[in-house]
């Protein structure tokens, strides 16, 4: 038998493939990747759900720690917000998923890997350059982009084989990850409507202002209150008080990587905390021209994890001068939660350049006489001078 490898999500779409690729004579293994949002009981329906569909095998892989790793922590790092607004929540697991589960073909040697990506979207372009880059041995196979079917085409197919579970398409498409969760709806299709406040999954419990200390150790969040954890679990915890609040909501609209707009909800309290509390630690600590270069480094970081670049050479280079620039970038940063937004108090660091020995901003000079202030202010505008004397 053939043997071949599905990315399997336990929907409609990668039911379909598994079906019918068993159906047509591939010996399918299917593989879920968890980068965060799965429960025990999720993992066993779906497990549950994929030998129903025909597969020889199901595996589960928990690559939550690797996407902090790989990913998440360098998007702290560059404070990565696409468009100034979204963390690159779903779109960044994409990438570990496709890694993962291409490592996880060649390992069982398959022939052939699968996934279930529309010809419309994302996840098609991010899903084959990882896996023509690491495994170009191993074809792709596509059924619902090949065949451009309907939903109503994929269920006829699977109760026709016996499949009779409840495909009916949820009001709103929720993906939750360690990072973030997205929130598709009607409204999220056009232009001009947000979101009804049922549609995300956290809902307001918490209407009193209630303050947290964030300890970053290197730009990492090591603590909350006073209490440590390792990075994922201070993430997830942080999650956990923030939306209680309503914290991290927002619609983004961005560039997809096939040329047309796209539109989607997101909630996202634990990442936009930490990304903003981690900005200001860092203008506390950076100097100036580590400010500035890291600001459009990371911006083309964003960009290239989003658009499925992450193999290239580049990315590996970017990471290293933000793993560099985080060195100093340690202290604890104030942050009250409210009922939809949260405000940055302030810092303390060791490490924080606003340092009054040197001198108090708008206040006293410490470090240099008035003299050698006017001679500076006089050399620095020399440039200007004799270019508005040389063309008056």
């Amino acid at each position: 038998m053939k043997k071949l490898v599905i990315a399997y999500s336990g929907g409609l779409d990668t039911s379909y493939c598994a079906m019918s690729l068993s159906k047509a004579g591939y010996d399918v293994h299917a593989v879920s990747v968890n980068t965060g949002g799965f429960t025990p009981s999720e993992i066993k329906t779906i497990e549950n759900n994929a030998y129903k569909m025909g597969v020889t095998t199901y595996k589960n892989i928990d690559a939550v720690t690797t996407f902090y790793q790989k990913v998440v922590k360098y998007l702290i790092f560059g404070n990565v917000l696409k468009n100034n607004t979204y963390p690159l929540s779903v779109s960044a697991e994409r990438i570990i998923q496709a890694i993962e589960i291409i490592n996880y073909a060649k390992s069982i040697g398959a022939n052939y890997i699968a996934h279930g990506s529309t010809g419309a979207g994302n996840d098609q372009v991010r899903f084959d350059m990882i896996f023509q880059t690491i495994a170009p041995e191993i074809e792709i196979i596509t059924p619902i982009r090949d065949q451009q079917l309907s939903r109503q085409e994929e269920i006829a197919y699977l109760k026709q084989n016996g499949i009779d579970l409840s495909w009916e398409k949820a009001k709103y498409s929720i993906n939750k990850g360690l990072w973030g969760t997205s929130v598709g709806g009607a409204e999220t299709l056009t232009s001009e409507q947000s979101l009804p406040e049922n549609a995300y999954p956290s809902q307001v419990e918490k209407t009193e202002p209630e303050q947290v200390t964030l300890t970053f150790e290197k730009g990492e969040l090591k603590a909350i209150n006073g209490y440590k954890y390792n990075s994922v679990t201070a993430i997830e915890t942080l999650n956990e008080l923030a939306s209680k609040f309503g914290i991290g909501r927002d619609i983004h609209v961005g560039d997809t990587i096939v040329g047309i707009k796209g539109r989607v909800g997101f909630e996202a309290a634990a990442a936009l905390i930490i990304i903003k509390a981690h900005h200001l630690l860092e203008k506390h600590t950076l100097t100036k021209w580590q400010l500035q270069h890291k600001e459009y480094l990371s911006s083309f970081y964003g960009m290239h994890l989003h658009e499925g670049q992450y193999l290239d050479p580049v990315m590996r280079d970017m990471e290293a001068f933000l793993e560099s620039s985080q060195a100093q970038v340690s202290g604890e940063v104030f942050v009250t939660l409210k009922p939809y937004h949260f405000q940055l108090d302030g810092i303390t660091s060791k490490h924080d350049l606003m340092n009054a020995k040197f001198g108090s901003y708008g206040e006293m000079n410490k470090g240099w006489t008035a003299d050698e202030a006017k001679g500076f202010i006089k050399i620095l505008g020399n440039q200007n001078k004799i270019y508005q004397q040389v063309n008056a």
